[in-house]
């Protein structure tokens, strides 16, 4: 059964609902969501595409970040954005991004996601510094 208030944090971000991205956790020291690599997010030889990754942990820790705002605050927007890409993830493959805290400030946000498999395989690891506005 979905839970309303995730399937609301998706709906915020129509780039995530495209990507098939459905948040299943979401507290402010760890947001996960999941996704099923499509045929469409693949690169040549139906390998998930670098690009379609970094959607994902971009989307995970901005939702982070978003939970973490200090009051007064009206947003969060990325700043820099680090992936390291470990392996390939094949199509049919159904992924899972965990966002955590590495450092909450009152100005920036700092996140890193660790995207892997069903099986606890890295597919890629990201460091994402987030603004607050």
């Amino acid at each position: 059964m979905s839970d309303p208030r995730l399937d609301a944090l998706a709906a915020s971000m129509p780039f995530a609902v495209k990507a098939g991205l459905k948040f299943t956790e979401a507290a402010p020291n760890r947001v996960r969501a999941e996704v099923m690599v499509a045929p469409d997010c693949c690169t040549a030889g139906g390998i998930a595409h670098g690009g379609f990754l970094m959607t994902l942990a971009d989307c995970a820790g901005a939702v982070a970040a978003f939970l973490n705002l200090p009051e007064g605050a009206k947003g969060t927007t990325t700043t820099e954005s680090k992936t390291n890409l470990i392996a390939a993830a094949p199509i049919g493959t159904v992924l899972t991004a965990t966002a955590e805290p590495v450092s909450i400030g009152r100005r920036l946000q700092v996140w890193q996601t660790r995207i892997e498999t069903a099986e606890g395989k890295l597919i890629a690891l990201t460091t994402q510094t987030q603004l607050n506005l």
